[in-house]
């Protein structure tokens, strides 16, 4: 049945949010108002920011240092400084960037925002809270566009997050990263142990089209 479903949205549904999405579009949640184009992750069409938004919502993030890789329209990264973290947010992509600093303004809140590949162009630093919605399918991305979506054909994104990641963590730093059960999962576990990190289930939620899991990211004893 979920597959019948999601072969019907696939050729029904899809296109009209292909279509909706290729004009630059408004977007508001929770009182934070977005300006987003084509080119960058619409969060309103997708369950993950969302769902990753709800779970960091239990935490207290006041005078916390806060990091968003990829923040693509600044949903989570304007959420986080609104509830008075130290944030920073980078994107590889220079539309996403453009945007999240007029998302910011529009906002009224400060975020120290990094135009980077990963962790490329942070100087070396700990953060208390890292967030992650990472571009989980396997192809090579193309277009700034593409690296919303897709990590490469042997997950090279991931080889890039694990091998660096330890620099930005303190002991009791809390990291997560959502993925959903059309990526490879096998993949992204092996490449986070080849680098000492162990994927720590804590949240998963399943709708009619996916089912998404948060994993906090451990170190390896």
């Amino acid at each position: 049945m979920r597959n019948a479903i999601k072969y019907f949205v696939g050729v029904t549904y899809k296109p009209l949010v292909v279509k909706h999405l290729s004009k630059t579009r408004n977007y508001q949640h929770d009182g934070i108002k977005l300006v987003i184009p084509p080119e960058v992750f619409h969060p309103g069409f997708f369950f993950s920011t969302k769902l990753l938004l709800k779970y960091l919502a239990r935490y207290p993030l006041k005078e916390k240092t806060f990091l968003e890789l990829g923040a693509g329209s600044g949903l989570i990264a304007i959420s986080a400084a609104k509830k008075g973290a130290d944030v920073t947010a980078t994107d590889i992509n220079p539309i996403a960037v453009k945007f999240l600093t007029r998302n910011c303004e529009a906002n009224n809140v400060r975020v120290n925002i990094i135009l980077s590949d990963l962790f490329q162009n942070i100087s070396h630093q700990y953060f208390d809270f890292i967030a992650i919605n990472p571009p989980y399918y396997k192809k090579q991305p193309n277009t700034y566009k593409d690296y919303s979506w897709y990590c490469g054909e042997n997950g090279e994104y991931f080889h890039v997050l694990f091998g660096s990641l330890r620099h930005y963590m303190h002991s009791d730093s809390t990291v997560l990263m959502i993925l959903c059960d059309g990526c490879d999962m096998e993949m992204i576990q092996t490449i986070a142990g080849k680098n000492g990190f162990h994927l720590n289930l804590v949240y998963s939620r399943k709708n009619l089209l996916e089912e998404n899991f948060i994993f906090q990211i451990k170190k390896r004893e």
